[in-house]
């Protein structure tokens, strides 16, 4: 391996490093809030490393790679926008610990740790381009948080974290068979190779994807990729674990997990199956997905008493949306963009994690106080903690998609998508779900404002709460004003991704 591997993989050994350090200073150090301040503080490396890396992309949007990694790994503008997305969720879920971990002060360090090297799996996962490296990718980002989400070592904890790893066992299962029928059919695991295999098959038109073992493959893959981003019907494990884990590692779940399933997602379903017989085939199997996770996400959100259950819902619904993007493939555009399906992918995650881990990072403030997550005993949060009940307020207002937020620019682009696809039946079906979505955020909102407090005492937060308050809401109001900027990043990131494909 020459260096210039190794600096393909800088972001990724750095981040891996920075655990490890963090492991070494906490036999040595005794003030471990220290710890947190090194973390954050250390992601500025593998941040470094990123934007070396994208100051390094050619003019095909790449970084040259002939070395012994050139058939497992890729380092383009999509892998480096998954990077720059994974490395600042984790600097925010970090800061959001601050004083969350004091409830497992003795296991604050094994936290961090945990939470950066699943970090390092997720950015791998959007690197890969081979079938046995994704497999492994997802692996070492999925072990780790079934460790976090049993953390505080209670009954609901220990219920979480059990639940999360034998599901997430059986779905690596369920992946590596979609993997091994998609090799025993083309002979190859890189996704280069299996695209041109495929392409030289004789597509037989009266079988799905012309081929049953493919089909099933594909299914397969499907299965134990819809587990990772919470698509119905495998989001069974969500609301548990959810409800059962430390908040932080709720949000960390929520953002990062979905960001690095669809990277992959994107990955694998572009490079390898992207010719026009199968897109078609496989666009129409995530739009009935989309309009599922959609419908059932938001309708049993409705009856959910704990605000953690709640988001667990609107998780799942929300993976709905993103695949309305993932639906609206290149060969059934009508502008003649064959990119805007991803882009819209790219800039609804972006979007989402804003916004979400604005709102967890409320959530975290306030229920740390009132050692609760039930909605009712969020009744006039407002005249305890108008600045928390401010921020949580403003990150439902944007996850209804309701302007001059994030949101609504979000909806509009992958709505936009899918109607430029042909897909108007899945946009009603989207925008009816907003509308249910806004009953219960909104319901939320009311409490806050409109009913008595319980008690009069106020809700104080520590300064890295606050701070990732302020950083996450002004993220949502600017990006919801000015979304230009990052819209231009996305469709560059995208067409990248169509290029190598």
């Amino acid at each position: 391996m020459t260096m210039h591997d190794i600096y393909l993989l800088s972001p990724e050994l750095s981040l891996a490093g920075l655990a490890t350090l963090a492991l070494l200073v906490d036999l040595i150090v005794k003030r471990k809030s220290y710890l947190f301040v090194l973390t954050t503080v250390g992601l500025v490396v593998p941040l470094g490393f990123t934007l070396a890396l994208l100051g390094s992309l050619d003019g095909t949007g790449m970084v040259e790679n002939q070395g012994v990694l050139r058939d497992t790994l890729v380092v383009d503008k999509f892998a480096l926008f998954f990077k720059l997305l994974l490395i600042s969720v984790v600097a925010i879920v970090s800061l959001m610990s601050t004083d969350y971990v004091k409830r497992f002060e003795q296991f604050r360090t094994e936290f961090l740790v945990l939470l950066l090297y699943s970090a390092t799996g997720m950015m791998l996962m959007a690197s890969t381009k081979e079938l046995i490296t994704i497999y492994i990718a997802l692996e070492l980002s999925a072990l780790p948080v079934a460790a976090l989400a049993a953390f505080m070592r209670d009954g609901r904890s220990a219920e979480s974290g059990l639940k999360f790893l034998i599901l997430s066992g059986i779905s690596s299962a369920l992946l590596l068979y979609g993997m091994v029928l998609i090799f025993g059919l083309t002979g190859a695991t890189q996704l280069d190779d299996i695209a041109e295999r495929v392409a030289s098959l004789a597509i037989n038109t009266d079988e799905p994807f012309g081929s049953y073992a493919l089909l099933m493959g594909v299914v397969l893959m499907v299965a134990g990729f819809g587990f990772k981003i919470t698509a119905f019907p495998f989001q069974m494990w969500a609301p548990d674990v959810y409800e059962g884990a430390p908040t932080p590692v709720t949000a960390f779940l929520s953002v990062a997990s979905k960001a690095a399933g669809f990277a992959v997602i994107l990955r694998v379903f572009y490079s390898a199956f992207g010719i026009e017989e199968l897109s078609v085939e496989w666009s129409a199997i995530f739009a009935v997905l989309a309009a599922l996770s959609m419908t059932i996400g938001n309708l049993v959100a409705i009856a959910q008493r704990s605000l953690k259950r709640l988001l667990a819902y609107s998780t799942i619904a929300h993976a709905g949306y993103i695949m309305v993007g993932l639906a609206a493939v290149s060969t059934r555009t009508v502008s003649g963009d064959p990119s805007l399906g991803i882009s819209a992918v790219l800039f609804y995650l972006s979007g989402y994690a804003l916004m979400n881990l604005a709102v967890f990072s409320a959530v975290i403030a306030i229920s740390n106080r009132i050692n609760s997550d039930a909605i009712s005993d969020f009744a006039g949060m407002a005249r305890r903690a108008p600045y928390l009940s401010a921020v949580l307020a403003f990150g439902l207002v944007s996850l209804t998609g309701i302007p001059p937020t994030v949101g609504f620019i979000a909806k509009v682009y992958v709505f936009g998508a899918a109607i430029d696809a042909g897909l108007e039946w899945l946009v009603i079906i989207g925008v009816l779900n907003s509308v249910i979505a806004a009953y219960y955020y909104l319901r939320i909102v009311k409490l806050m404002y409109l009913s008595e407090p319980p008690s009069t005492d106020s809700i104080e937060s520590g300064i890295p709460l606050r701070l990732v308050m302020l950083v996450t809401s002004a993220g949502v109001l600017f990006f919801g004003l000015y979304p230009t900027g990052l819209l231009n990043f996305v469709k560059s990131a995208a067409q990248v991704l169509l290029s190598t494909s």
